[in-house]
């Protein structure tokens, strides 16, 4: 007695969920690229056509006139501080909150996503409101002859707080990920505390710590908001890249000279979103190992 046969729609059923699954493919990937395409090549090869534009001449003149040289002088400064005081209390915050328990620990948490939600004006206004002549530590600090608003420090300590999470949040997921078995092992032989940092935890957060690092970087480079309220953006002082591109641009009128100088800016982020990307894939390759 022959088999009954299963009707031909059964067979075609499949191949239709996987026509469906590659046209929704398609089409995320077509809304991606043309995401992409509008919102951030297009504006990046603006900049490149009006920065050169006028010829490699007005662009060398442009980056390297005397303020433009002290806003990039300024900038590498600001950001090479906040850099390192993001990687030392970026580690330490991400081992306080994977590796430990206190009261507070969720709040701490959630403040140091609060640079991610709050607009950095909001930031600068109320360092302003703390650190100011008028604010609650400003009378101290004016006695004993400190100036921390519009000078260099407001400048780091607006640029830390907006690029901390980056680090932040970087490295606690690997943390958690790897535990702290080997930790305890080492303490059971007698390691100390430092040796145990040095040894095992660095070596096994290496990469998220330079992904957070790199990420930090770009922000700390490109940060206007924050440090155009504490700054108080003076020519030749306080003045960072980012404002001078807005005084070039506002003004003065300059756009060659403002394009100039953001061409480089835009340089340096892509170079750093590039390392970036490079250290993530070899992260992503050494947890699947």
């Amino acid at each position: 007695m022959p088999k009954p046969t299963r009707p031909r729609e059964e067979f075609q059923t499949p191949a239709v969920g996987v026509v469906g699954s590659r046209t929704t493919r398609t089409a995320l990937r077509a809304v991606a690229l043309l995401y992409v395409g509008i919102l951030v090549l297009v504006p990046v090869l603006l900049v490149v056509w009006r920065t050169f534009k006028p010829g490699l001449g007005s662009f060398f003149d442009a980056i390297t006139d005397p303020l433009a040289v002290h806003a990039f002088r300024l900038t590498g400064e600001v950001a090479g501080i906040s850099v390192v005081l993001d990687t030392v209390f970026g580690i330490g915050v991400a081992l306080l909150l994977v590796r430990y328990r206190f009261p507070g620990k969720r709040l701490l948490s959630a403040f140091i996503d609060l640079p991610v939600s709050v607009s950095p004006i909001v930031v600068g206004l109320a360092l302003v409101l703390v650190y100011g002549s008028s604010g609650w530590f400003g009378g101290t600090l004016d006695r004993a002859g400190l100036q921390v608003i519009n000078a260099t420090p407001s400048l780091v300590i607006a640029t830390v707080f907006v690029s901390l999470p980056l680090v932040v949040r970087a490295v606690v997921p690997v943390l958690e990920q790897a535990g702290n078995e080997q930790e305890q092992a080492a303490a059971s032989l007698g390691a100390r505390a430092w040796t145990q940092l040095w040894r095992i935890t660095l070596p096994t957060i290496r990469e998220a710590v330079t992904y957070g690092v790199v990420l930090s970087l770009a922000r700390c480079l490109g940060e206007y908001g924050a440090v155009l309220v504490v700054s108080g953006n003076i020519e030749g002082r306080t003045e960072t890249a980012t404002l001078r591109i807005d005084n070039l641009y506002e003004a003065d009128l300059q756009t060659d000279a403002a394009y100039a100088i953001t061409f480089v800016l835009v340089l340096v982020a892509v170079v750093a979103i590039l390392v970036a990307a490079y250290v993530r894939r070899r992260q992503e390759a050494s947890s699947a190992a």
